[in-house]
């Protein structure tokens, strides 16, 4: 397995190298990540499973010099920590013949909820809970959506922890009296039974009583050809209680104005979706696993 994931972070340790020693499988522990050495390394020392977060796939994906069967070692490849892009997935099918699974968890759960291993997953597809696992999508009110409504993702199971370290208040909003774990993440399920993941529950902004989930709008701007990356808040409004807020990386020596990037996502997206005010920054704000930390672009409102 290469192991670039940290051991500090539970992707790392218990699916990388927990799933090694449960496997009897040998772990390429790599200090630093460098998408070329990388690729190098998995060559010479033959590695069979990657699993790393988006970030890494996307540095992959855009190695210019790496032949077509530069992954040939490889096979399970699998992305988790937070959503990938479609496209980098098809980038990598297409340039390496290698198909990236992915998954769902969290910490509290140990982590993997779900997988698409084995499945014949669509594009953007989290997969199925996983065996002994049960996950609902619910309302608000904790009643059950309809398929095809978004809804928050509860699981329970053997995996579920048993709460927070003296923290009895964190411990009761996470956990249902009945043994559900509320993950916080918004969730859709299809008619086969293929779970997607939205947003977070409480990354979500209501314009005038209409939700917006921020990827969605992120979704689009990126689509821009001069747009490297976005990320987008929910800001207080006089008049609809909360409106678009999207901070934005101008890619290379692209020039944007900030009425064009609204007109774009006007061609895509309902008004009450599209930004209201464009922040040009120099980078997005980014947890250890490629996570948007859309609380540091609110924290600085």
């Amino acid at each position: 397995m290469f192991g670039v994931l940290p051991l500090f972070h539970i992707f790392g340790l218990n699916v990388v190298l927990g799933g090694a020693l449960i496997a009897g499988a040998a772990v390429l522990l790599v200090e630093r990540f460098d998408p070329t050495s990388a690729i190098e390394s998995m060559a010479r020392h033959q590695v069979t499973v990657v699993l790393g977060a988006p970030t890494m796939w996307s540095a992959l994906a855009a190695v210019p010099d790496a032949g077509p069967n530069a992954f040939a070692s490889i096979r399970l490849a699998a992305s988790g920590a937070a959503k990938l892009d479609t496209e980098v997935a098809a980038v990598v099918e297409r340039r390496f013949g290698l198909r990236i699974t992915e998954g769902y968890g969290l910490t509290e759960a140990s982590p993997v909820v779900t997988s698409s291993v084995g499945v014949d997953a669509k594009p953007g597809s989290i997969g199925v809970p996983l065996p002994g696992l049960e996950v609902r999508l619910v309302d608000p009110q904790g009643d059950d959506v309809l398929v095809g409504d978004s809804g928050e993702l509860w699981v329970r199971g053997p995996n579920v922890f048993g709460g927070y370290w003296q923290d009895d208040d964190a411990t009761a909003a996470a956990l249902t009296s009945d043994g559900w774990l509320r993950t916080g993440d918004v969730a859709v399920v299809d008619d086969d039974g293929q779970l997607f993941v939205v947003d977070r529950v409480k990354d979500l902004i209501i314009v005038s009583g209409f939700n917006v989930f921020p990827a969605e709008v992120e979704e689009v701007l990126v689509e821009h050809a001069g747009v490297e990356a976005a990320a987008v808040v929910g800001v207080p409004h006089p008049h609809t209680g909360e409106a678009v807020k999207a901070y934005v990386v101008v890619a290379g020596d692209a020039t944007l104005e900030e009425d064009e990037l609204i007109a774009f996502c006007a061609g895509h997206l309902p008004r009450y979706k599209c930004p209201t005010k464009v922040m040009f920054v120099d980078e997005i704000p980014t947890g250890l696993g490629g996570k948007v930390l859309r609380r540091s672009l609110r924290d600085e409102l």
